[in-house]
């Protein structure tokens, strides 16, 4: 791994896609990880953006401790909240698989602390990013698993919202909220928002449950959201990559895991740009959503 410190190449467009879920340990940090090396390996220029004070993304990508690191994401949006400019490349690590990130760590914790009383604070991260979206074509937010200021911001700066959900009963509960705050957000701050759609992940194939809940999902949500065409089998490979601070396309290249998230890949890749608007939530907390164009 280098730090980025060259001139980035300018592309002519750009995607920005919030992976989120208020619900932890749903498989946000490991779709980030292995949908944008995916994007990498179809040729696109990809970022990770570390929202996530756990600074799991970092570790996944082999810094073994991410809170020793001199620069990482709130040192970039400090800067932007004093109105100071950031050398290029600052604060970018590049992963030998082919994509750039930047790390947070603990410290943006208190970061969100102290967004609470700033100026338009919810459109920081997205004042940074617009400089990103002219060297980048795709740039992936890993999010918090809570709906606080940080995520509102990653979900201010996105064009789209992937929604990673283990298929068992109390993830789903908590997927009505996430799509009422997505509606609340599209509707007040940022019109252009969409879900890109809902991705089921650790699903045991081998259970009757994990069908059934599955089958629910799809029977709730998909006639008004995408649900990707295949989901995320639960699978200790998955958890292995982290540890090895490389994608499950090095680690177990053949796979379910692998095969699930280059089918992933694939549909980002062909809906990205084509999801039909609006987003919004109905005020009887129903997912008032359009579904993907891909379907």
């Amino acid at each position: 791994m280098s730090r980025v410190s060259e001139k980035q190449k300018t592309v002519s467009s750009s995607v920005v896609i919030a992976i989120s879920n208020q619900k932890g340990g749903v498989g946000k940090t490991t779709t980030c990880v292995n949908l944008g090396i995916g994007l990498a390996r179809a040729g696109e220029k990809v970022l990770l953006v570390e929202a996530d004070a756990q600074g799991s993304l970092a570790v996944s990508l082999g810094i073994s401790e991410p809170d020793k690191l001199d620069v990482t994401l709130v040192n970039i949006l400090e800067k932007v909240i004093n109105d100071e400019e950031t050398e290029s490349g600052e604060g970018i690590i590049r992963h030998e698989e082919g994509i750039d990130f930047i790390p947070a760590n603990i410290e943006l914790a208190g970061l969100e602390t102290a967004l609470v009383n700033i100026m338009s604070r919810e459109t920081v991260m997205r004042q940074f990013l617009q400089e990103m979206r002219r060297q980048y074509s795709y740039i992936l937010i890993d999010c918090m698993p809570s709906l606080g200021m940080i995520t509102i911001n990653a979900l201010v700066a996105a064009d789209y919202v992937l929604v990673p959900v283990e298929a068992a009963y109390l993830p789903v509960k908590g997927l009505q909220q996430l799509i009422k705050t997505i509606g609340n957000i599209h509707r007040k701050l940022n019109p252009s928002l969409q879900i890109l759609g809902i991705l089921l992940t650790k699903v045991d194939r081998r259970t009757n449950f994990a069908r059934e809940t599955s089958a629910m999902i799809r029977e709730a949500y998909g006639e008004r959201v995408h649900i990707f065409e295949n989901s995320i089998p639960l699978s200790v490979r998955a958890a292995e990559t982290a540890a090895e601070g490389k994608s499950i396309y090095l680690h177990d290249p053949r796979g379910a895991v692998a095969e699930g998230y280059l089918s992933l890949t694939e549909e980002v890749l062909a809906l990205a740009g084509c999801v039909d608007k609006p987003v919004e939530a109905e005020s009887a907390g129903t997912p008032g959503l359009q579904k993907g164009g891909g379907q």
